[in-house]
C-alpha cells in the first residue's frame, strides 16, 4: 500500500473511520462470537461461532495493517493538520482500539448471553451494521489500496450473516425436536428418577444364588409293585 502524506490527506476520512475498535468493528464482534460460543447447544452452531469469531480477529489485524501504513512515515505536523494530534501525542504511530472518535474500546460493545436465540440474533444484526459500514468507508475512500480491502471485508460479513442465519435454523429445529435423554454415565449416582420400576419387570422367583437343596428330602421306600394285578385271560384274539 502507498504510505506518503498525499495518501493520507486523500484517505484520512477512511482511515479515521477504519479504526478497529468501535462498536461495529472487528474486535467487537471477534470477542462477542468467541465469548457466545460457549452457549450453544449443540458441536454445529459452536463451530460456526468458533470459526466466525477467529475470522473476525485475523480481520482486526487486516485492519491494523492498513492503519498502520496510512499512518507510517507521515510527518507530525501532518498528522496535526489532519486532525490526529491528539492520538498521535498519547499513542505516537501505534494501533491503538479504538473508535473513529477516539474512543477507546469497551465490552460495553458487545453482549454475551447465556440464550443461544438472543445472542444470534444479535450477531445477525451485528453482521448487518458491520456491511453498512464498509459500504459507507468505501463510498467515502479514493485510494484502491484502501477500498480492495475494505471490499473483501464487506463480502466477508455477508457471508458470516448467512452462516448466522443457518445457525439460528439448526438451533430451532433443535429446540422444536423431541425430548432426548443422554446416557448414564459410568459411576454415576442413580437418582430417584434413573431407578428402574420393578412394577413394570416380569414376575419371575428370583432367588439367591447361596440357597442349598434341602438334604432332609429322601425318596419314600415304602413303595412296592402291586402283586394283585393279574393279566386279564378272558381277552381272545380278534378274528376277521
Amino acid at each position: 500500500m502507498v504510505c506518503c502524506e498525499m495518501v493520507l490527506s486523500d484517505s484520512f476520512r477512511d482511515y479515521k473511520n477504519i479504526k478497529s475498535g468501535g462498536p461495529n468493528g472487528e474486535l467487537a464482534a471477534s470477542l462477542r462470537y468467541l465469548s457466545q460460543r460457549f452457549a450453544m447447544p449443540n458441536k454445529e452452531s459452536k463451530a460456526i461461532l468458533t470459526d466466525i469469531g477467529t475470522e473476525e480477529m485475523a480481520h482486526f489485524e487486516m485492519i491494523g495493517s492498513m492503519v498502520h501504513q496510512l499512518v507510517d512515515n507521515v510527518s507530525a505536523e501532518e498528522l496535526e493538520k489532519l486532525g490526529y494530534g491528539s492520538v498521535f501525542a498519547i499513542h505516537g504511530r501505534g494501533v491503538y482500539p479504538s473508535d473513529s472518535n477516539g474512543v477507546p474500546f469497551t465490552a460495553a460493545y458487545i453482549e454475551s448471553m447465556s440464550d443461544p436465540v438472543a445472542n444470534l440474533n444479535e450477531d445477525l444484526a451485528a453482521e448487518q451494521k458491520a456491511r453498512a459500514t464498509y459500504e459507507y468507508l468505501i463510498k467515502m475512500a479514493d485510494d484502491p489500496d484502501v477500498i480492495d480491502p475494505l471490499r473483501f471485508l464487506r463480502e466477508r460479513e455477508v457471508v458470516h450473516y448467512q452462516r448466522f442465519g443457518e445457525a439460528l435454523r439448526i438451533i430451532q429445529e433443535l429446540q422444536a425436536s423431541k425430548k432426548f435423554f443422554p446416557a448414564i454415565k459410568p459411576n454415576a449416582p442413580m437418582t430417584p428418577n434413573m431407578a428402574p420400576n420393578m412394577d413394570m419387570m416380569p414376575n419371575m422367583d428370583m432367588r439367591p444364588m447361596d440357597m442349598k437343596p434341602n438334604m432332609d428330602m429322601k425318596p419314600n421306600m415304602d413303595m412296592k409293585p402291586n402283586m394283585d394285578m393279574k393279566p386279564n385271560m378272558d381277552m381272545k384274539p380278534m378274528t376277521k
